[in-house]
Order: C-alpha cells, then sequence, then structure tokens
C-alpha cells in the first residue's frame, strides 16, 4: 500500500500556504529523493495562453528553493503540443510560459521546452507495452536525473481526468509522441490550411510528400511517423483517426512508465480551481469541485486515485463523468496498476503543521 502526503488549504498568518506545501514536501521525502548534482525536471503544464486555471507559479517556486538547497539543479520543463495553439512550438511555448509567468524572476529555475523547436528532440525509450513499444519521450525529461511531477488536477474531455499520469505520459511525449497516443492512423493532410511552403516534403523521412499546389501524401510509403505534423506550423497536417478513449488511456499509462524510466521522482497534485476539462484549452470553465488540498507520493497511481477519491468525497458525484460522459477514468488507472506503475491502495497521510496543532 502506498502513501499519499495531504494537507488542506486552510492557513494562518503564522502558517501560508507556500509554507504547508514546504512541509509536504519534507514529509513526503524530497530531501531523501533528490541529491546534490541532479539535474531535474520540474514537469508541469504552463497553461494554454488564456486558460486561468494552470497551477501557480508561486507553488513552483517552492520546489525550486528545495530543490537548490540540496545542491540539486531542477528547470521547468513542459513539451510541445500535438494541436497548434499556443505552445506548438519552442518559440510560442516560452512566450506563452512567460506571460503565464513562469520565469525567472518568479520561479528560479530555467524554463526548458522538452521536445525543442518544433518538437522533434526526443529519445526513443523501449517500453515493450501492450500497446507501445518504444515511446518517444521529449529529449529534455527524458535525459534529466529525476522527475519532480506537479499537477493541477482537472478534468479532461477524453481520459475523465488530468493528473499525474496525464502529467507525465502524455504531457513528455514529443509531438510524433503525441500522434502516436492520439492516432491509430497515418496523418492527413488539410489542403484549405496548407500554404505550400515544403516544410513538411523537407523533413518527411519517407520521402512521402510532395508539394505542388498543397502538400500530398504518398501514403504507400508513409511511415506514420508524425513528422509532418510537428513540422506544420498551419495545421494543416492532422492526425488521423482517434484512437477509442479507453487505448488512448492505456497508451498514456505505457508512456507515463517510459517517460519515468526507473528514475527517482516525486509526484505533487493540486486539486484546486478544479476545471472540468484540460488546461490545453485557451479558456477555463467554472470549477467543478471545491479547492480541497494538495497531495504528494512517490506512487503516480496511488496519488491520481486519491485525487479522485477526495473530489468524489467532496462533490458527492462524478463531475468529470457529467462534463465528459464519454470518457471513462477508470481505465487509466487500471492499466497503469497492471503494468506495475504503482498500486491504487494508499494510506491518505494528513501532514501536521503548527496550524494544525493550534487548532487541536
Amino acid at each position: 500500500m502506498s502513501t499519499v502526503w495531504f494537507t488542506d488549504f486552510s492557513a494562518s498568518p503564522e502558517m501560508n500556504l507556500l509554507q504547508k506545501l514546504r512541509v509536504l514536501l519534507r514529509e513526503a521525502g524530497l530531501p531523501k529523493i533528490f541529491k546534490a548534482g541532479q539535474l531535474v525536471a520540474i514537469k508541469l503544464h504552463f497553461g494554454e495562453l488564456g486558460n486561468l486555471a494552470y497551477l501557480r507559479p508561486n507553488y513552483v517556486r517552492v520546489a525550486v528553493d528545495e530543490l537548490k538547497n540540496l545542491g540539486a539543479k531542477p528547470f521547468l520543463t513542459d513539451a510541445n503540443t500535438l494541436y497548434v495553439g499556443t505552445r506548438s512550438n519552442a518559440v510560442d511555448h516560452l512566450l506563452t510560459a512567460a506571460q503565464n509567468g513562469f520565469v525567472w524572476e518568479v520561479v528560479g529555475a530555467p524554463v526548458i521546452i522538452a521536445d525543442g523547436l518544433r518538437g522533434t528532440d526526443e529519445v526513443e525509450i523501449p517500453v515493450d507495452g501492450e500497446y507501445v513499444k518504444r515511446a518517444k519521450i521529449g529529449a529534455a525529461v527524458a535525459l534529466a536525473d529525476a522527475l519532480l511531477v506537479m499537477t493541477h488536477f482537472k478534468g479532461h474531455e477524453q481520459v475523465g481526468f488530468g493528473g499525474a499520469l496525464k502529467n507525465l505520459g502524455m504531457g513528455s511525449a514529443s509531438r510524433a509522441g503525441k500522434l502516436h497516443q492520439h492516432s491509430t492512423s497515418k496523418p492527413r493532410n488539410l489542403a484549405d490550411r496548407c500554404t505550400a511552403c515544403g516544410v513538411c516534403a523537407r523533413f518527411c523521412p519517407a520521402g512521402a510528400i510532395t508539394v505542388i499546389d498543397h502538400a500530398l501524401t504518398d501514403y504507400e510509403r508513409c511511415l506514420g511517423c508524425g513528422q509532418c505534423v510537428a513540422m506544420c506550423t498551419f495545421g494543416a497536417m492532422v492526425p488521423g483517426d482517434e484512437a477509442s478513449v479507453d487505448l488512448l488511456a492505456k497508451k498514456i499509462a505505457e508512456y507515463a512508465k517510459a517517460a519515468l524510466n526507473g528514475r527517482p521522482a516525486l509526484f505533487v497534485s493540486f486539486i484546486q480551481q478544479v476545471s472540468p476539462d484540460c488546461d490545453c484549452w485557451g479558456m477555463n470553465r467554472p470549477p467543478v469541485a471545491p479547492d480541497i488540498g494538495i497531495l504528494a507520493s512517490t506512487d503516480p497511481v496511488a496519488i491520481d486515485q486519491a485525487a479522485m477519491d477526495l473530489v468524489l468525497k467532496a462533490v458527492g458525484h462524478d463531475p468529470f463523468r457529467r462534463a465528459h460522459p464519454q470518457a471513462r477514468w477508470e481505465e487509466q488507472l487500471a492499466h497503469a496498476e497492471r503494468i506495475g506503475l504503482g498500486s491504487r491502495k494508499y494510506e491518505l497521510r494528513p501532514i501536521l503543521t503548527g496550524l494544525d496543532r493550534k487548532s487541536s
């Protein structure tokens, strides 16, 4: 049975939320997990521009300071998105991160986009899963010595909720890795969006694309690698038919296993401003659950299960199922447990702070 540490959002002049987070990180074992000299990837979601529900950078600064006090070398990271938005290439991604407050002056650490300028800087990691044999992970995540995964817990329109597994599995994948998870077929050309710039043809490893008035793909030669999707900045190359939501959930779990790759890791989840949709949207709808608290664990399966259980207890029904009836979050956790990522059985252990002692 795994341990999941917990603190609520109560605070006082003697113990504010940033101080409570510091206590939580220490109780959860951060000083023992991370070592001096390690390059520590703080994996998070910078939020799409226009979305205001993403994790506050003030919390991230606490983790950065704790790691730097140990002599570690933390950096903030996320991989580019598959869809064309404000985070689909490193230039836009860095600008979005900065506008959302993830700058050196606030967080005290550099921001490195995991899969590089166009989403092609990746490392293939063998995972030998049921659905994924080799996962394409953003290089900055794959090459880090250890991981601190900080997650805003919220709903998700395809897999029910976005927790630690989603943050690590989908969020660490390169653009081609995201295509691999989302699609069961080869990319499609959208002629009405194509500018005939020729970038997709220049970078196609199979020579399967020709450009006249717009790009054309020879599907006999196409490898389905997703390089054209990664390279196109106009949204003219898109994933093929989407995989089922259950298959996507299982692939996310297997990608999370590849991204973790046996390295030291700590997972921290914030059940706060629980929007029904992913932070990838350029907006956020009103919360569907109250602000509940902050969780920490070395087990990504246990922390996701605990977060979901706390939401269900607080709301009295499944708010994510109501928002997205087609999405079933249970499959993601069940498959992650089957492949050895963690346990759905856990002990929820509240931390004892000065505030708690005073109130008791």
